[in-house]
């Protein structure tokens, strides 16, 4: 009965709701519990229909010039749901050190030809930045 209770009250504060069920890519690592603090930034990127291989192969390549200081976290493209949709997980210190990161990739041969290759690739693009709970694993 209390779950029941629970599920009526949340669907009052429900406005919409969205699935998607995600495949990992198999160049990145599986998420790791991580010492923090940390920030994470999701990026989502829905692609042209057709585009997700090429994406893929583009970034086995690019994924090395991100890795240096551990803030790739996890590469996902959606399986069910709305298709031809990628996340890409990343952890940093702080804004500032995001900042610095996306700099430094910039600055690295090679980076800027990944860049190239994948944004005709791209339909629309998101950006969020999360802070976990204290029971997450990764802080």
């Amino acid at each position: 009965q209390e779950y029941m209770d629970f599920r009526k009250e949340r669907s009052r504060m429900l406005l919409s709701r969205r699935n998607q069920l995600l495949l990992e890519f198999s160049f990145w690592n599986e998420p790791q519990p991580r010492q923090g603090p940390n920030i994470y930034e999701l990026r989502t990127y829905k692609l042209k229909p057709g585009t997700m291989i090429e994406w893929g192969n583009n970034w086995a390549r690019a994924i090395k010039y991100r890795q240096e200081n551990q803030e790739a976290v996890g590469g996902f493209f959606s399986q069910i749901g709305e298709l031809y949709v990628v996340h890409h997980l990343w952890a940093y210190r702080d804004l500032q050190s995001r900042e610095e990161t996306r700099n430094a990739a910039w600055r690295k041969r090679g980076w800027d030809e990944n860049v190239y290759y994948t944004v005709p690739l791209i339909r629309t693009m998101e950006s969020r930045i999360m802070i976990p709970l204290k029971i997450s694993p990764l802080q």
